[in-house]
């Protein structure tokens, strides 16, 4: 390991293993057996709690704390082998907390090329997919799930146990306590508005594959049926797209919570609007 690459002001436990490029700011702090991969930067003041796992090219920003005790009260805090796994090429800017998992061999995952930024939180055994871009001050309870390549914007809030679909675009401020389908638009509290169109477009699904998305979000919010009215007659369509598949295999699987109400639905909107 290259002296050169630790400031001298780090404190590092002896059973961490770092990678020998790796780069670790003033004040560092490694308490426990973390894993740092090649190309990795760790920050002024980031603080790395147990058993933290994170492969290549992860930036960590100043005064972020990965790996701390989750904040569930039945957390037992002889618990030494939860932990945290991050994969590769990941932004994750000041401040940002992840806590690790609540039972034994539990772990709080962030997959690769995701941008964290300043201030969000995760909370123990969450799980974020891909290419997510989770921005300021964001909170996941514990156990949410977020799908590859969503939005989460600013400020906004998720309760523990809450699934967030691939593809979702979240508006700042905004609330969720319930599921939020994949390719949607989801505003204000637990509403979707439509689906993410643009973000279709950019990832390059097809005109036809699209119109069949629209198909079915139309069945399970714009007819007037209730969830299971709908799925039921989901049951009667040929469905050829797999994002199609996708979206009303993911409905079906919500728990009690639900899933989020259409927008337009309660401003009063219609079907044909």
């Amino acid at each position: 390991m290259s002296k050169a690459m630790i400031h001298p002001t780090a404190v590092i436990h002896p059973a961490a293993r770092l990678a020998p490029d790796v780069r670790v700011g003033p004040y560092v702090v490694i308490d426990g057996p973390a894993e740092v991969g090649a190309g990795c930067v760790l920050e002024a003041h980031a603080t790395l709690m147990g058993a933290v796992k994170m492969g290549k090219n992860n930036r960590i920003g100043h005064g972020a704390v990965l790996g701390g005790w989750p904040q569930d009260l039945s957390f037992a805090p002889e618990t030494t082998m939860s932990g945290v796994e991050i994969g590769e090429d990941n932004v994750i800017r000041e401040h940002v907390t992840m806590h690790r998992g609540t039972a034994p061999d539990s772990v709080t995952v962030l997959g690769n090329r995701c941008l964290l930024m300043a201030g969000a939180h995760l909370g123990h055994n969450v799980r974020v997919g891909d290419q997510c871009i989770i921005a300021n001050h964001v909170l996941l309870g514990g156990y949410a799930e977020v799908g590859d390549r969503a939005f989460l914007g600013g400020g906004s809030v998720f309760h523990q146990h809450v699934r967030v679909g691939r593809g979702v675009i979240v508006q700042g401020l905004s609330a969720f306590s319930k599921d939020v389908p994949p390719f949607t638009l989801a505003a204000e509290r637990n509403m979707v508005a439509g689906l993410n169109v643009v973000g279709l477009r950019r990832s390059g699904f097809s005109a036809a594959e699209r119109a069949e998305l629209k198909r079915a979000f139309t069945l399970i919010f714009r007819r007037g049926l209730n969830v299971t009215q709908a799925l039921t007659e989901a049951k009667t369509h040929q469905w050829t797209c797999a994002a199609a598949e996708e979206f009303l295999g993911f409905i079906a699987k919500a728990k009690k919570r639900g899933i989020c109400a259409f927008l337009g639905s309660a401003h009063g909107g219609s079907a044909d609007e």
